[in-house]
């Protein structure tokens, strides 16, 4: 079999052609891992054109085509996009896409390694003129359209294989009305995100922006700084990560919104950070002082809103943990947000809902943060009025803590009832079969209408368990009345100072008519913080216990804030409209989520039991919670 490979290719592409689609011949395919950091395997293969040879790096998308043998040594292929950029003074050739042509074919001629100063029009093109030999180049491409002549070589017949000769990705130049454009003044050329390497000099991306990370602040060595990321996805599903930091976070902060379209030109491209990036790209751009982000119409629509990835609840089984994937399934019940302390010692929200699909599989998701106050709240009243939502999570990450289930991260993002393909298909399963069909839970220990790892206990378990005595304090929930309330100390005084990130809250007094004094931070202010400490008995079935209620949650006991009822007690001396409100407070039923923790107390040793979280009884949850505990009987 003969095989007539595109004469002059590797010159055509050196120089900087890219309007054809040569047909060309691999020679050797090594495999490199393109950074530490990502461990993302690459791989570098030398182009031939029978007489020439040049190394070109695959992008990764192109990575299928080596592991799969579909292209190997001697295989002819036809590039059908490609770029050439300079790196350290040499030409490195990117091939973004191309189709195997010949898998196996024996070395095509004798050629040697092509070196930029064999190019004979390197004067002309520096100039931006096109001279003769590139003339004739372009003749020899259009002249070699016809590329395979075949013969009889045994049983091997390869009969008018003509593959088609199309111009490649080449987008129109983009100008301001800026006067003439000097040389190196014209904007950089607008290029697919999959094409994006650190080797190339200018370039310009037009993308959409699907998701916007929180603004964070670090302390490090270097000192306090500021860093916000968002996402990118442009027209050919190619997807980057942009971050800022510090300066460029008040430059661009602010103009970023998500949905809208981008044009996004120098940057720098840095390996990605896997840990905290879940993109299929092994880069992501650094924005810097010089780095331009102008908003662009969205005319066209070529650009998809979101792109997704749904993978079946059935599968996080066999995911690893910290993985970031989308689902989508059915809400089928939605727990109260609760109150978490972190470990930097600031407080957030963590809200749980369960959700299923036509998997036979359902999994627990933790909401952390805003998502609790916004679609956690919407979706938690939607299921108690007997909706059950489709929900789409985009990135949400994997954790393996008594079983598999999914958490919200800052880029996580949700779909109420999206209008998606997916999302129509699981609404017509789960009114006609969902519904009332069993699902296994890949998220153990779940308590519907509860908690996660929720531990219901009794008033008389905290006593007879010695529950709060050991090392560690005991998180338990009961659901009780409250009987009694201590009203003379209710609430104190407490200093509004920062102290970091953080209020001092210390107990403050009086100094002079008008100033209040901190002992702790030692200044004087005019206005102070009012905090409840309020001290309440608690009943069930089982007994009483005394509790303690600080800020948050005794709002949620007395349904106003401590400064209004310190007003109404000792400023307006109204104690008749003061003891309306608490006796209005007894004999609620709440579900309390208690701390119990043995402290010391002078040279006593006594258990204090802590409300984290006090929620009127949601009869409907609590319906499920004791629905679930009968089943559970009933399955022993």
């Amino acid at each position: 079999m003969s095989v007539n490979l595109t004469a002059n290719a590797i010159p055509a592409i050196i120089s900087g052609d890219v309007n054809a689609k040569p047909l060309v011949q691999i020679l050797e395919i090594t495999s490199v891992v393109s950074n530490k950091n990502s461990q993302q395997q690459r791989y570098r293969v030398l182009l031939s054109d029978a007489v020439s040879s040049h190394h070109a790096m695959l992008a990764a998308q192109l990575n299928d085509l080596v592991t799969t043998g579909r292209i190997k040594n001697g295989s002819i292929v036809q590039l059908l996009e490609y770029i050439c950029t300079i790196f350290q003074n040499r030409k490195i050739i990117m091939v973004l896409n191309m189709e195997s042509i010949i898998p196996d074919c024996e070395i095509i001629g004798s050629p040697k390694p092509f070196v930029d100063s064999e190019l004979p029009v390197q004067k002309a093109l520096h100039d931006n003129t096109v001279g003769s030999s590139v003339n004739n180049n372009n003749n020899n491409y259009n002249n070699n359209r016809n590329i395979l002549a075949t013969q009889n070589t045994g049983s091997t017949n390869v009969q008018n294989f003509r593959p088609t000769i199309q111009p490649s990705y080449k987008p129109p130049p983009v100008y301001k009305g800026r006067g003439a454009v000097m040389k190196n003044e014209a904007p950089a050329r607008t290029i697919p995100i999959a094409a994006l390497n650190p080797y190339q000099g200018r370039w310009a991306i037009r993308a959409r922006v699907t998701a916007k990370g929180d603004l964070r602040r670090y302390n490090n060595a270097r000192g306090d700084g500021k860093v916000f990321s968002f996402d990118l996805l442009d027209s050919d599903g190619g997807e980057i990560r942009v971050t800022c930091f510090n300066a460029i976070v008040d430059r661009f902060y602010e103009t970023i919104e998500v949905g809208k379209v981008y044009l996004i030109s120098k940057g720098s491209l840095k390996p990605a950070q896997k840990n905290f990036n879940h993109l299929k790209n092994e880069w992501e751009i650094m924005l810097d002082l010089n780095s331009t982000v102008e908003l662009c119409p969205d005319e066209d629509g070529s650009i998809p809103k979101q792109q997704f990835s749904f993978r079946p609840i059935s599968d996080i089984e066999n995911v690893e943990s910290n993985a970031i994937l989308d689902v989508i399934g059915v809400v089928t019940s939605v727990n109260p947000s609760v109150p978490i302390l972190r470990k930097n010692g600031m407080e957030t929200l963590r809200r749980i809902l369960n959700l299923k699909d036509n998997s036979g599989r359902s999994v627990e998701l933790t909401l952390w943060g805003e998502f609790c106050n916004r679609e956690g709240q919407k979706l938690q009243e939607m299921v108690d009025s007997g909706v059950f939502p489709i929900l789409a999570v985009k990135a949400g990450k994997v954790n393996e803590f008594s079983g598999k289930s999914l958490g919200s991260i800052s880029t996580t993002q949700l779909f109420i009832n999206p209008d998606f393909p997916e999302a129509q298909s699981l609404r017509a399963w789960f009114d006609q079969v969902g519904k009332d069909s069993a699902s296994l839970s890949i998220s153990k220990d779940i308590t519907h209408g509860g908690l996660k790892n929720e531990i219901r206990k009794t008033v008389s378990q905290i006593k007879d368990e010695g529950l709060g005595r050991s090392d560690k304090p005991d998180w338990i929930t009961i659901r009780a009345a409250i009987t009694f309330m201590k009203t003379d100390t209710f609430c104190y005084t407490a200093c509004p100072l920062m102290i970091g990130d953080r209020q001092c809250n210390k107990k403050v007094t009086r100094s002079g008519d008008t100033r209040w004094q901190c002992d702790r931070c030692n200044q004087e202010f005019e206005e102070c913080d009012y905090r409840y400490l309020l001290q309440a008995q608690i009943q069930d079935h089982t007994g009483l216990t005394w509790v303690t209620a600080f800020q948050e949650a005794g709002e949620e006991i007395m349904g106003y804030p401590a400064k209004e009822l310190y007003a109404l007690k000792y400023e307006q001396e109204d104690e008749e409209r003061f003891g309306e409100i608490v006796k209005s407070r007894l004999f609620n039923h709440f579900v309390f989520k208690l701390k119990i923790k043995e402290e010391l107390y002078g040279e006593e040793q006594k258990v204090k039991s802590t409300v984290v979280k006090a929620d009127k009884v949601n009869y409907s949850a609590e319906s499920r919670y004791m629905l679930d505990l009968i089943s559970k009987f009933c399955r022993k």
